[in-house]
């Protein structure tokens, strides 16, 4: 299944991410100035927020061609937010092309069944060990 690899030097707080088949992908994490690091790339959230985004308009473009709908495009603006103990994520999406409110009212519901949208809406178990 999905794999990464994170790693941080001393540079506070670039990190380099390797992820894909055999870790062909290179990305850079970091925070923003406010919290100590340089913007060099997405912050941990920004990534998470990243992944429910593409996972939604990626199975929503599978479900238009499978059902031969004329969407031309999706997007899906993802904003998390944190409000003392509560967190939540916020979704907008946004279908072009030549569907009925019918069609669009059916893709937000294919968006609540999306494999990252159960993933974090169900939860998970994350195990910790020393290498």
């Amino acid at each position: 299944m999905a794999h990464a690899r994170a790693s941080i030097e001393t540079t506070n707080y670039k990190t380099a991410i390797a992820t894909g088949h055999q870790g062909h992908h290179k990305l850079t994490a970091d925070e923003g100035p406010e919290l100590g690091g340089k913007d060099a790339g997405p912050a941990p959230y920004d990534l998470l927020t990243s992944a429910l985004g593409a996972c939604t308009v990626i199975t929503l473009r599978m479900y238009a061609e499978r059902k031969k709908w004329p969407v031309t495009a999706v997007h899906a603006d993802v904003h998390f937010s944190r409000d003392g103990d509560k967190q939540r994520i916020d979704r907008v999406l946004t279908i072009e092309g030549q569907v009925d409110d019918e069609q669009k009212k059916r893709m937000v519901d294919i968006a609540e069944r999306t494999p990252v949208t159960l993933t974090l809406k169900g939860g998970l178990e994350i195990r910790t060990t020393l290498a």
